[in-house]
């Protein structure tokens, strides 16, 4: 049976009504979205439903996760590793980073900055007697982090065990961190100044010496003797 239209705007071609009688404005609007836009729009949806439970978990993770298991949570399988052999730990970051070279750093690169056979044994003592003494030290500040860790874990701490023993970690730290410097400042006056700027140049902690000739230096000559020309 056919249905007989008995609206008379429709009949005489007229647009119909917005929105249509029988439908909601939400219907009408999904309605007349085309259907690649109403994809994405259920697309988009979807993922912002899924994603942000997981992004709401995530904002409780400790950056410390998996730091749990170590034997002394303070210090890293690295730190203890760098200790041990009497390594820098980056305690020398105030002489190294202000131009004074260390020990260690100078033996390595004994041909390119260069160093004589003289210098090659002054420093090389210089280095073995601040190893020597950064071994110690190293193993005295892993022990004093280790006594804190213990009394921790065994739930002995208070108020005042606390003091006294950041106070001797403070005191090995210090000392450690002396043993360091003290290697840069005794390693200087055996250095010429176009070796400490082809040291920092190597290190690349400097422009290159051609680009800058240091204050009180001929700039023809500095060239000249950096091999610049």
């Amino acid at each position: 049976m056919i249905l007989a239209d008995t609206n008379p705007a429709s009949r005489a071609g007229a647009p119909m009504p917005y929105p249509p009688r029988h439908l909601s404005l939400q219907d009408t609007i999904i309605t007349r979205v085309r259907p690649p836009t109403r994809r994405l729009l259920l697309g988009l949806a979807i993922a912002w439903f899924c994603a942000a439970p997981a992004g709401a978990a995530e904002t409780h993770e400790s950056p410390y996760a998996g730091e749990h298991v170590r034997p002394i949570k303070s210090l890293s399988p690295d730190d203890l590793a760098e200790l041990g052999r009497g390594g820098g730990w980056g305690l020398a970051k105030a002489a190294e980073l202000n131009g004074m070279p260390g020990p260690a750093h100078l033996l390595e690169m004994k041909d390119e900055v260069p160093l004589s056979a003289d210098q090659v044994t002054a420093v090389a003592a210089i280095f073995e007697r601040m190893r020597a003494a950064a071994i110690a030290g190293g193993q005295r500040l892993v022990a004093a982090e280790r006594a804190l860790e213990t009394a921790f874990v065994g739930r002995t701490v208070n108020e005042q065990s606390l003091r006294t023993l950041l106070s001797e970690i403070g005191r090995a730290r210090t000392a450690l961190r002396y043993t360091h410097l003290a290697a840069h400042l005794e390693t200087l006056p055996l250095l010429t100044e176009s070796q400490v700027a082809r040291y920092n140049e190597l290190r690349g902690y400097a422009d290159h010496p051609c680009a800058n000739p240091p204050k009180g230096h001929d700039p023809g000559m500095w060239r000249k003797h950096n091999g610049c020309e």
